[in-house]
């Protein structure tokens, strides 16, 4: 019993401030600074345009020309969402969330809680305090699709295992897919093909899907033939923040230093407790209005402020304008003893050591010249004794 909560158009009510300012026309995200000029999502009267999340904006501005673009606020939607997910959190869901706006959870697990389906079904209604739609399902993407059919106080249930998901899935369109990540790129392909339902697509040759879309194709048709990966919920931790609220507009290596100043006080924490860290997520304010937001992880849990520097500076580097507020926020936490670079010194002087007393022994036995190394001393003389020369090898 998977159940979906889904928030539709979440990021762009977010960002207009309120769910009121979508009904005045037609609206969506603007592109990211700096990524590629596809819009984000879009309210119902753009829709009617055919507007679609993923849109390249010469596309849509061509379909809608009084389509009004909003400045991306992700500061304020990871914020927003962020609440909400504390709050299923808080009636006792272990929540997934791959995206803004839709969440998942076993509600199975919450019957023995609250006492009965509807109970739980209640119970993350009044934890939304939001308008959402609620579907159930033997599998994420079933609940997906149960959600996208649901009324705003009417949930979609779907019983039974993977013929029943199959079954209720045949009938939606593969727009559907553009909520999941990894497949989204494979839904306009398949709509200029004539599958425009995941039932077409399910009765497709999964080799043929492969051969065309590759790994997202293969995906697509699992999801089509009502078959998912099991939950993956996410880890409540703790929330460690540091900002800097920059005198004048910053960029350049005065922003660098910043950053470097917010590395030196986020690890001076006492929470941190010696822990390593992760990863970590830069925002912004920006000088020109809107915010920015990039998560960065690290290849290695870390705790030395200048591989953290080293790791984070060239993404600052992306910052599409000046700005007025830097955050950096720890994102997930290592063990105390995650950086093993001691250790790996150590190993390295204990070689050396072994490697002198070698050298010495076999001095001591075959006399000074037992261990010499080549040094390059006129690598471009025509004379090969001249190119290099025998000197004694030290450790």
């Amino acid at each position: 019993m998977i159940v979906c909560a889904l928030l539709p158009r979440f990021e762009l009510a977010v960002t207009t401030g309120g769910r009121e300012a979508l009904a005045e026309g037609p609206v969506a995200l603007a592109p990211p600074p700096g990524r590629e000029p596809r819009i984000g999502e879009v309210s119902g009267a753009a829709e009617a345009f055919g507007l679609h999340p993923g849109m390249l904006l010469g596309e849509a501005l061509a379909r809608c020309p009084e389509l009004a673009l909003v400045a991306p606020d992700p500061i304020r939607v990871a914020q927003a969402w962020e609440a909400i997910l504390r709050s299923l959190e808080g009636i006792g869901a272990a929540v997934e969330a791959e995206r803004a706006g839709v969440a998942y959870f076993d509600g199975q697990l919450l019957i023995g809680l609250h006492g009965s389906e509807g109970r739980v079904i209640a119970a993350t209604r009044r934890a939304l305090r939001h308008p959402a739609r609620l579907g159930v399902g033997p599998t994420r993407f079933c609940a997906l699709a149960a959600a996208s059919r649901a009324r705003p106080r009417r949930p979609v249930v779907v019983s039974g295992g993977p013929t029943a998901a199959r079954e209720h899935l045949a009938p939606h369109p593969v727009a559907l897919l553009r909520f999941r990540d990894g497949v989204a790129e494979v839904v306009e392909p398949l709509e200029r093909l004539g599958v425009s339902t995941l039932g077409r697509l399910a009765q497709l040759s999964r080799d043929a899907v492969v051969d065309r879309f590759g790994q997202p194709g293969l995906l697509a048709h699992c999801l089509a033939r009502g078959e998912d990966d099991p939950l993956r919920p996410r880890q409540a931790g703790e929330t460690l923040v540091e900002s800097l609220e920059l005198p004048e507009s910053a960029s350049g290596p005065q922003l660098q230093r910043a950053l470097s100043a917010l590395i030196d006080r986020l690890l001076a924490r006492p929470e941190r407790g010696g822990r390593t860290l992760r990863g970590a997520v830069m925002a912004a304010a920006l000088a020109a209005g809107g915010t920015w937001r990039e998560r960065v992880t690290f290849r290695e849990a870390l705790s030395d402020p200048e591989r953290i520097r080293v790791a984070l500076l060239p993404r600052i580097d992306l910052l599409p304008a000046p700005a007025d507020v830097l955050w950096l926020e720890a994102a997930g936490f290592g063990p105390p003893a995650g950086d093993q670079r001691a250790l790996l010194e150590e190993g390295r002087a204990r070689r050396r050591a072994r490697l002198r007393e070698a050298v010495r022994q076999a001095r001591t036995s075959a006399g000074p010249d037992a261990a010499l190394r080549v040094v390059s001393v006129d690598p471009g003389s025509r004379v090969p004794e001249r190119r290099a020369i025998l000197a004694p090898f030290e450790a």
